[in-house]
Order: structure tokens, then sequence, then C-alpha cells
């Protein structure tokens, strides 16, 4: 589902052994840049915690260059790679979360780590593929305009943490982050506050990847 939400938030700050790749360039061992093929999409790619290879990067850069296809208002893409994990069975596992500017907020997307890198990079972006083919379609107005979101309300919120849950009416719990409020409005969310979400499967269970308050009647 879509998961359209407002501004990030800072960036991770980065380690003296990351690198940062920027608008369509790539930086070598030497820490000149070189030109590669020139991209409609503003593009950052970040490794942390490990050198990502020049191959590596060109699959990114490919994967990339492809969100055009399926929404050519794409107005900057990040793409964070890192290796944060070491699990004592599987070894290191690779995280890869793409952040995608839209008009209007950020498609943000991440998935579960996994061991293969290739297989992490390309759940990521068959997600964000997804992710803005539902924001295309939304803004066709292909989704029926009577088809509400389903409300729920505000049952628990942790503002130091980022974080709170959402209780449906059905009586199931439901995790959101606050880069999930749209508007940037998590300050404003209160215990019981009446909210539209968009739900997702989470990595420990459902999550809402928009949530908006519902409009008082």
């Amino acid at each position: 589902m879509l998961a359209l939400c407002g501004p990030v938030g800072h960036w991770p700050t980065l380690p003296v052994n990351a690198r940062s790749i920027r608008h369509g360039a790539v930086m070598g061992k030497d820490g000149t840049q070189r030109k590669k093929n020139t991209m409609k999409i503003p593009l950052q790619i970040t490794a942390r915690h490990f050198d990502l290879t020049e191959r590596l990067e060109d699959v990114i850069r490919e994967k990339a260059k492809k969100l055009d296809r399926y929404y050519d208002q794409i107005m900057r893409c990040r793409i964070l790679v890192e290796a944060p994990h070491r699990h004592h069975h599987k070894g290191v596992l690779y995280n890869v979360r793409i952040d995608i500017t839209v008009a209007g907020g950020e498609l943000v997307v991440k998935r579960e780590p996994h061991e293969d890198l290739y297989v992490a990079i390309r759940d990521a972006f068959d997600a964000a593929r997804r992710r803005l083919q539902d924001h295309a379609r939304r803004q066709r107005g292909d989704v029926k305009h009577h088809e509400e979101a389903p409300h729920a309300r505000v049952s628990a919120l942790f503002p130091e943490k980022g974080y709170g849950f959402l209780t449906t009416p059905d009586d199931r719990e439901i995790y959101f982050h606050k880069n999930s409020v749209l508007g940037d409005k998590f300050e404003d969310l209160k215990i019981g506050t009446k909210v539209c979400f968009v739900e997702e499967p989470g990595e420990k269970g459902p999550q809402a990847s928009t949530v908006k308050a519902a409009k008082v009647s």
C-alpha cells in the first residue's frame, strides 16, 4: 500500500567510512567523482558500514532509473544501504531504505534485512515500484472516491521514540511511525484521536503506512 507521509526528517549522519553519491556521480576509491549516465531523477546513494562495489552501484542506479516508468514526477530519490545487523546464524544482514520525494511528501520503503544484498535491493525496489504505481493511480483518480480509508483511534503514543499504536473498531492494534503521519502532525495527535489510515504488513505485524487525523463532523 501507499506510504505517503510528510518530511522524513534528518537523513542519518554518515560515519567516516560511508560514501554518499549524488546526482549522477559515483565516488571513486580515490575520493574523486566520476560521471555516470545522466538520470532524470536526482539520486543519492549512501553506503554505511561497508564498501559498495561499482557493480552494486550500477545495479541500484539502473533500478532507480526505471522508477521513472511508474511515476514521472519524482523530485528526488535517496537510497541508504547499510549492514548494521550481524545475525548469529546468518551473518551480516543488509538493510535497504528508499526515500522518494514526490509532491506533498515522501514515499518511504524499508524492507526486512536480508543476508543477500542483491535480494535486499531487489525487494526494496519492487516495493518502491508498487508504491509509486499506487500513488500514480490515486492521482489519476482511479481509486473510487466512495471507498473510504479504514478508521481507528490513537491508543498509545511514545513521542520520545517517535511512534504509537492505533486500535481499530474490531480491536486490532496497528503500529505507526511519526513519519507516516501526513502533514508532519505527529505532535498534534492525542490518545483517542480518530484517524484514517492505510495498513500494510510490517516486520513485526500490521502497521500503518499512512495516518491522517479524521475530520470531526
